[in-house]
């Protein structure tokens, strides 16, 4: 919809695979809960998820909706040269394909891919130390948090090869003067990654706002213990059941 405006939408239930039904599902439910927590930006920024099976096929958000109003039926289905693969009156943004088709192609455990731009995400990614070691949240991401430089909105299908070799085998990112950008096998992990990002980022600024000779950086003996502690992931399986309670309450009709 060339004028971005909301159209009904076919309920694809029980006309997708079982497997694409619920990748829509907890994508959708993705969106929501970003729209819940206040990091949307109105239609921008994106989040995809691989469609499981032998084909590089993913959803994307329909180009013109907001997050709020994502659903599963609504998702586009594309592939890595950015074709939509169903019948849909949305089409997608293309800075999107940019980002999420380099990840999704490079990694086989990239399942759900979630880029921000969220004030606070931005503000860190912004200053020239990064995240710092100031709170436990800082202290669980660092080990997984990887830096891209900023060329400028993401038109370029060059800088697919420089986003894949920066984050590596690495689920966080900093885009530099850009956002945050997370990476997860479910939508579980993609979701508690992101969610300690966003919330270490916020502590950061709250904290700098002292000034940054007034702020305690964490031991480094502390630094490497909780490394060690989380050396296999934040994981979010247990989380999850409870965010999507919290959606069902509060923002429902994600799974339609």
């Amino acid at each position: 919809m060339a004028d971005g405006s909301v159209v009904d939408v076919t309920s694809l239930k029980g006309k997708v695979s079982a497997e694409e039904w619920q990748a829509r599902v907890d994508l959708a439910a993705l969106y929501r809960l970003v729209a819940l927590h206040g990091w949307d930006d109105l239609i921008y920024t994106h989040i995809s998820a691989r469609i499981p099976g032998p084909e590089h096929h993913f959803l994307i958000n329909p180009y013109g909706l907001l997050f709020d109003e994502m659903t599963a039926s609504s998702l586009v289905k594309i592939d890595l040269e950015g074709n939509i693969l169903q019948e849909t009156p949305y089409f997608i943004n293309p800075a999107g394909f940019t980002i999420h088709s380099a990840i999704h192609a490079a990694r086989e455990d990239a399942k759900f891919v979630m880029h921000l731009h969220s004030d606070q995400g931005v503000a860190v990614a912004a200053q020239k130390e990064g995240l710092l070691p100031l709170s436990q949240h800082a202290l669980i991401v660092l080990p997984q948090l990887a830096y891209h430089d900023y060329e400028g909105i993401a038109l370029n299908l060059d800088e697919r090869e420089r986003l894949v070799a920066d984050i590596g085998t690495k689920n966080l990112m900093l885009l530099r003067n850009h956002g945050t950008l997370s990476v997860g096998e479910t939508a579980a992990n993609c979701w508690v990654g992101m969610f300690y990002l966003e919330r270490a980022c916020k502590q950061q600024v709250m904290a700098l706002s002292a000034g940054r000779e007034n702020v305690l950086f964490a031991p480094q003996a502390s630094q490497n213990e909780v490394k060690g502690q989380t050396g296999r992931g934040i994981g979010g399986q247990l989380a999850w059941p409870g965010c999507l309670r919290k959606l069902d309450r509060e923002l429902p009709g994600y799974d339609a």
